[in-house]
């Protein structure tokens, strides 16, 4: 089960995410490099992290022409990140383009509708459809494209993996242990809860990095994710 817990490294420099992942020692074996750490310290710290035998999901976000984003993901692949997000709304065209570049050496995960949006934010992007429906289109379409897995919110979980099968990838952030605040997320869940409903891994942030303990707050995780029942 540790290795479906991810922790994210949403951190402002090398020196802390260094620290994080020293406090957190063997606990955890996966962990989130994104836009802030990466935009700070560029692949340095991936391939630190790498270095160290850990795993990286580089999560970027691609949106941009194919050509564009197929040379960012052979980027990706050179410096050893396991994972790569790219966005779904980018069309098929990108999404087969990402997926040719990985050429089978790192995970293409595409991202539906950001956790942060409710159904209001959707709606102002000219979106008629629900979030959920439009989540089931956008991940369909990028099954049909060849990606990994999809990233969406805790509450589209079942209807995923319904529609999916039970090996496509479903990775999901806004994942919150009972009593901590939601934060900037608005459709979340526990992590008994996110593993019960079918999802491959969870993406845990502040939960853990702004724990008195981070090693303690990643065990205490990975317990509830274990002893979660599967109910699809």
């Amino acid at each position: 089960m540790k290795e479906r817990l991810i922790v994210a490294l949403d951190v402002p420099n090398a020196r802390t995410a260094q620290d994080l992942v020293q406090q957190i020692g063997d606990a955890a074996a996966f962990y989130k490099v994104g836009l802030q750490l990466f935009a700070a310290e560029g692949p340095p710290v991936v391939r630190e992290l790498i270095a160290s035998g850990r795993k990286v999901f580089l999560d970027l976000k691609l949106h941009d022409i194919p050509n564009t984003v197929s040379h960012a993901v052979k980027s990706a692949v050179e410096i050893g990140a396991h994972m790569l997000t790219v966005h779904a709304g980018g069309g098929s065209d990108m999404l087969r383009a990402a997926v040719e570049a990985a050429g089978g050496r790192l995970k293409v995960l595409a991202v539906t509708v950001l956790t942060s949006m409710n159904q209001e934010d959707l709606s102002q992007t000219g979106i008629p459809a629900t979030i959920k429906d439009h989540v089931l289109h956008l991940a369909e379409m990028a099954q049909r494209a060849g990606c990994d897995a999809v990233v969406s919110s805790p509450l589209e979980i079942v209807a995923l993996r319904k529609m999916l099968g039970p090996d496509f990838g479903i990775v999901i952030p806004g994942v919150r242990p009972a009593g901590s605040g939601f934060h900037d997320q608005q459709r979340v869940a526990t992590p008994s809860q996110a593993i019960a409903d079918g999802a491959s891994h969870i993406v845990v942030g502040r939960p853990i990095t702004q724990a008195q303990d981070p090693a303690r707050a990643v065990e205490a995780i990975v317990k509830e994710m274990a002893a979660a029942t599967v109910q699809v």
